[in-house]
């Protein structure tokens, strides 16, 4: 089954078009469909139309926020009600064009987990493409992963992507960059992109200031979320040996000035002496925080969380019921056999 995912957001006017695009290329397709609608707060009528094509269509199912989440909260919520082996990401302003779904389900069947969509030809204002593209270099830059279009809001991925990554704030572009970093196999399709036929862009400036925030985060959360020290303590022996380097510097002029009668003059007024203990104690707070974090990380950090299985040749039950399984007998299981 595919699950279509679809974040609202007052977009009344749009809804019952996509809706009858998706259902026609669905007819096309060999496989059945659900349409999941998320209501993420609206204050127009987009609940109604959803409620009146949940009524007319099986296969719709629309849930409503109590306010506005974001999007990342609103796919959240899709991904967890999804039942399909393969779930679809779009947005609802119809400037995705459904049409697609076919082109990237054929490019998923090629070995692929991850499908994400390249607007190739946008049709956004200038202000709009142009710091997306500096976005985009800057991201694949940092993380790797070298991809035309991070926020392309058409998205392809198996289910088993969705169970393992964790998705809140602004992080839903960063979707094929968190998949990326657990082994799934990620690629790009070229998309049509159509004009904003209603409504009005969701996103201001703000948003580029807050991608490269996310960015940051997502850089540290796949590279040391495990090891918080290695990044943490780096730092904090960099400052520590530069402080000391410093102190060792002052001692030795000190020591040349009161015992080898050297006139160096003294140390007490040069700038050296308060930017090496800075240096010191930033040192030796990255390194306390390091610990700290290396703490919490494997006191309710989770195993299942480490690492990130293809497959298997055996049928085993998942992490987490042997655990509760354990904790019940309070050891662990004896073999039966």
């Amino acid at each position: 089954m595919l699950s279509i995912i679809v974040p609202v957001l007052n977009e009344a006017e749009s809804l019952e078009t996509l809706h009858r695009e998706i259902s026609d290329v669905a007819r096309r397709l060999d496989e059945p469909i659900e349409i999941l609608f998320v209501d993420d707060g609206s204050t127009d009528a987009s609940w109604s139309v959803i409620q009146s094509l949940a009524g007319s269509d099986a296969s719709v199912a629309g849930f409503r926020f109590r306010r506005n989440f974001g999007k990342a909260a609103a796919l959240t919520a899709g991904m967890r009600a999804a039942r399909g082996n393969v779930i679809l990401m779009i947005d609802a302003d119809l400037q995705d064009d459904p049409a697609e779904i076919p082109r990237m389900l054929g490019k998923l069947g090629e070995g692929f987990d991850v499908v994400n969509g390249w607007k190739e030809r946008r049709l956004d204002p200038w202000h709009k493409v142009y710091p997306s593209k500096v976005f985009n270099g800057l991201v694949g830059a940092i993380t790797g992963l070298k991809l035309h279009d991070h926020n392309c809001g058409l998205k392809l991925f198996r289910s088993e992507v969705a169970a393992e990554i964790r998705l809140y704030g602004e992080l839903h572009r960063f979707i094929p960059v968190l998949a990326h970093a657990r082994g799934f196999r990620v690629t790009e399709l070229a998309v049509n992109h159509r004009p904003r036929r209603f409504g009005s862009s969701k996103y201001g400036v703000r948003r580029f200031a807050r991608g490269f925030l996310d960015l940051l985060t997502v850089t540290f959360l796949t590279g040391f979320g495990q090891r918080p020290q290695h990044i943490l303590g780096g730092v904090g022996l960099c400052f520590l040996a530069l402080g000391f380097c410093g102190l060792f510097y002052l001692a030795v002029i000190w020591c040349c000035t009161h015992l080898a009668g050297a006139q160096f003059g003294p140390i007490g007024t040069r700038p050296l002496l308060p930017y090496s203990i800075a240096a010191a104690l930033l040192g030796a707070q990255a390194l306390s925080l390091g610990l700290l974090a290396e703490l919490l990380v494997a006191y309710t950090g989770k195993e299942s969380d480490t690492y990130s299985i293809r497959e298997t040749t055996r049928a085993c039950p998942p992490v987490t019921d042997r655990l509760l399984e354990t904790e019940a007998v309070g050891r662990f299981p004896k073999n039966s056999a």
